[in-house]
């Protein structure tokens, strides 16, 4: 409880400081206040365990700089994933564990830096081609011209640790996020955009929906509490459905708990008016514009602007789709995109990059079994949803089709839940006996579903191939 009144305040100060540093002019002035407010949270929250996010920043930043812009993803994706793995076992060493706090923060960063090193490789890699295609005298690519480096890349391949050092610690989603791009960190600092944007109503249509989330994570919290589902008395003397729906309450505490915490960093980002561009560039999370933003900087007080560059959760949408694949589109949406664009899509292997991506997911969240079981189980779970979405509701209609979404969202959330409890109670031990309470009943039930619905599908192949020998027999 005294570490989440301490991130409450935190995050209640760095929206309030927004509402002055949006409105800073000068850009030297606004990045240097940005990262000193940014220090003293990180400091507020570390102590001398700032000293690990220190060192990270230097020896990433040199890599960034100085190692070959072919490899220096590379060798930032191993060198942050490989510290924040130290950084979590250092109590295996005899040290103090850092707070929980700092945790976090090391998290964050560690997406921001290795980010910035793909975003760098990506940079040089197109300017190098630009370069090459000019050296053979051949401006033209399929009859199209080719693409010119732009203002940001030129930024980004003339990076200095100043730059670094500003983009890693500025106050906007130090503590928990969202994770956003340099492209969109700079912006902010360069464009007028944050000026032109209503970032008080941004925020406070946010902050209206903050007090029911966090009434219901205390109200359900506290008839439900999480302990319980360990206890000898659970076991002993509930019933096994009670057990077994007892993954319910866990699960929804949970969903209010990271709702609160994601809206406000969310606010943190819509006060100070990072993120915010016109609708018309069609903003995607994480990413940020998907069209030019450049010709609408001369008129920008024309247009209407959006914060989806740093929109992490649509918890309505979360709520109220029917399919375990659509709620995981709408779930830290922000980190979602960072796995996507750097581990996904460049995992060498189609077979195991979905595999992969959700394992170096668990490695990000934590050391902790519970990660693994709950995160890795998902890939096992998806091909089940989507059989039976082939079989049976892909040609629903009508009243069928509403009764079957009905049943898939309830699966849905039950599967979320069953595999969210590892996620919550962290130790084998605990995970298994809560597992063990419940005889494993919900993995025993997918694999039996998994093999009827396979079962299922060939039969209806068979008659499928039947009915076509028959038509092709009847028109002879």
């Amino acid at each position: 409880m005294k570490d989440d009144i301490i991130y409450l305040v935190l995050l209640g100060s760095c929206i309030g400081f927004g509402q002055f540093y949006r409105k800073f002019q000068d850009q030297e002035q606004k990045k240097w206040i940005g990262t000193a407010f940014g220090f003293l949270v990180v400091l507020s929250v570390s102590g001398f365990h700032m000293l690990h996010l220190l060192f990270c920043y230097l020896v990433t930043s040199l890599i960034i700089i100085y190692i070959n812009r072919r490899k220096c993803h590379i060798a930032s994706f191993v060198f942050m994933f490989g510290y924040l793995f130290f950084f979590r076992s250092v109590t295996y060493l005899g040290w103090e564990a850092p707070p929980g706090h700092t945790n976090m923060i090391q998290m964050i960063l560690t997406l921001k830096l290795v980010g910035l090193a793909f975003e760098v490789n990506a940079a040089y890699t197109k300017s190098k081609a630009i370069g090459q295609a000019k050296k053979d005298e051949d401006a033209t690519a399929g009859g199209k011209p080719l693409d010119t480096v732009t203002d940001n890349e030129k930024a980004l391949l003339k990076l200095d640790m100043l730059d670094i050092l500003h983009y890693s610690f500025n106050y906007v989603g130090i503590l928990t996020g969202p994770y956003f791009t340099y492209k969109t960190f700079r912006d902010a600092i360069t464009l007028p955009f944050s000026i032109r944007a209503d970032c008080i109503g941004a925020t406070l249509e946010k902050l209206k929906v903050i007090p029911l989330y966090a009434g219901l994570f205390l109200l359900v919290s506290f008839i439900w509490p999480l302990d319980y589902a360990t206890s000898t008395e659970f076991y002993e003397e509930r019933s096994l459905f009670y057990r077994l729906m007892y993954v319910w309450p866990t699960f929804f505490i949970f969903r209010m708990r990271i709702y609160t915490g994601i809206l406000l960093s969310e606010c943190v980002c819509t006060m100070a008016g990072f993120g915010a561009y016109p609708k018309a560039c069609q903003s995607k999370s994480g990413h940020g514009p998907s069209k030019d933003c450049s010709p609408m900087i001369s008129n920008s007080e024309e247009h209407e602007y959006d914060f989806e560059t740093v929109r992490n959760i649509d918890v309505v949408s979360t709520e109220t789709c029917w399919t375990f694949r659509e709620t995981m589109k709408y779930w830290n949406m922000c980190v979602q995109y960072w796995m996507a664009m750097y581990v996904y899509k460049r995992f060498p292997s189609k077979t195991y990059r979905t595999l992969a991506t959700l394992a170096v997911s668990a490695i990000w969240h934590g050391v902790h079994a519970g990660y693994y079981f709950c995160i890795c189980a998902a890939p096992f779970y998806l091909p089940i949803e989507d059989l039976y979405v082939k079989l049976f509701i892909k040609d629903a209609t009508g009243t069928k089709l509403k009764v079957l979404n009905w049943i898939c969202w309830v699966a849905k959330f039950f599967a979320f839940s069953y595999m969210g409890i590892a996620f919550l109670l962290l130790s084998i031990e605990k995970i298994w006996f809560y597992y063990g309470s419940v005889y494993h009943i919900a993995y025993i039930f997918w694999i039996v579903t998994y093999v009827v619905g396979v079962f299922i599908a060939q039969i209806k192949k068979r008659n499928a191939r039947r009915t076509e020998k028959l038509q092709q027999s009847a028109a002879q």
